[in-house]
């Protein structure tokens, strides 16, 4: 179970972050549980499941080539 609630801790600060630096905007969030069969003691057990929906910002692109220039400026300062 410390897995699954790890995963879901994961997938929410990602979406966080990418929300924070004006990457995604959230479109939908689920939840939900599953039934998983716990092989030691064979039988089925109810997980947690999330789901979150993101999209692009109308800036996206903008942010990404800013990103991948200043790395490439960078790269270029740490050969000399």
């Amino acid at each position: 179970m410390l897995l699954i609630v790890q995963a879901i801790a994961t997938v929410v600060t990602v979406a966080e972050i990418l929300k924070n630096n004006g990457l995604a905007v959230e479109k939908k969030i689920m939840t939900s549980t599953v039934d998983i069969k716990d092989d030691s003691r064979g039988r089925l057990v109810q997980k947690a499941k999330i789901e979150i929906v993101l999209g692009k910002t109308a800036n996206f692109d903008e942010l990404m080539d800013s990103t991948a220039e200043e790395r490439g400026n960078n790269e270029g300062d740490e050969q000399r």
